[in-house]
C-alpha cells in the first residue's frame, strides 16, 4: 500500500509539471486501489485486536498500523486532487513566478519515502529526517500564498490559474503534514512516548 501510494505521489508530480493528462488520470483511476487495501489492512488490525488481545509492543504496533493505514490513504486522496487540477494547469507557465510550487514535490516526496522506510525499518533517525523537513514545506507553502494574494489583483484573467496553483500547493502541505504524521507515530513506536502536538528539538 505505501509503495502503491509513493507511486501515486510520483505520478502526481510528473503529471503536473509536464502537463500529461494521462498520467493524471491514471493516478486518479488507482486511488480506488488505495481504497480497498485501507479497508482490507483495517479489517485485519480489528480481528488481531479481538482475537489477541495483544499488549506493550504488540499493541503499539497494531495502533500504529492502524494510523499509518489512515494517513496513506489520505496522502492518496491529495495526490488525487493534485492529479485533478494537473489535467487543466499547465504547471510550466507558472515556474517562472511559481518555483516554490515546483520545489514542494521532491520535497514531500522525500518526507514520504522516508516515513515509508521509518515505518518499514522502524527507524528514529529516518523519521527525525522527516520531522526535521516539515519546515521547509511550510515557509514555501506560505510563500506562495503571499504570492497568489499579491498576483492576483494585479492579474484577474489568471486568477483561475493561481486558484489552481494555490490548491496544489495546499495538498502538497497536506501530504508533508501525514507524513509527519507517520513519522511521529513511529517514535511513538519505537520509544511509547507521544510526540503529536509537542514542540519538537530542530
Amino acid at each position: 500500500m505505501a509503495s502503491l501510494v509513493e507511486d501515486m505521489l510520483q505520478e502526481t508530480c510528473e503529471a503536473l509539471l509536464e502537463a500529461d493528462p494521462g498520467l493524471a488520470r491514471r493516478v486518479m483511476e488507482r486511488d480506488r486501489d488505495v481504497d480497498t487495501e485501507e479497508v482490507a489492512v483495517e479489517a485485519e488490525v480489528i480481528r488481531l485486536l479481538a482475537l489477541y488481545q495483544p499488549v506493550g509492543f504488540d499493541l503499539r504496533l497494531l495502533c500504529t498500523v492502524l494510523k499509518v493505514n489512515n494517513d496513506l490513504e489520505r496522502i492518496a486522496d491529495c495526490a488525487v486532487n493534485v492529479a485533478e487540477r494537473a489535467r487543466h494547469l499547465d504547471a510550466r507557465t507558472l515556474t517562472g513566478e511559481y518555483k516554490d510550487l515546483e520545489q514542494m514535490g521532491p520535497i514531500v516526496k522525500n518526507m514520504l519515502r522516508n516515513a515509508v522506510k521509518a515505518f518499514g525499518a522502524a527507524s528514529v533517525d529516518d523519521a527525525q529526517k522527516v520531522l526535521l523537513e516539515e519546515d521547509a514545506v511550510d515557509a514555501l507553502y506560505g510563500q506562495i500564498i503571499r504570492r497568489v494574494v499579491a498576483d492576483a489583483a494585479g492579474s484577474p484573467d489568471r486568477v483561475a490559474a493561481f486558484l489552481d496553483a494555490l490548491s496544489v500547493a495546499k495538498n502538497f502541505e497536506r501530504i508533508a503534514d501525514h507524513a509527519t504524521n507517520i513519522a511521529e507515530d513511529v517514535l511513538y513506536l519505537c520509544t511509547g512516548k507521544i510526540v503529536r502536538h509537542r514542540l519538537r528539538e530542530r
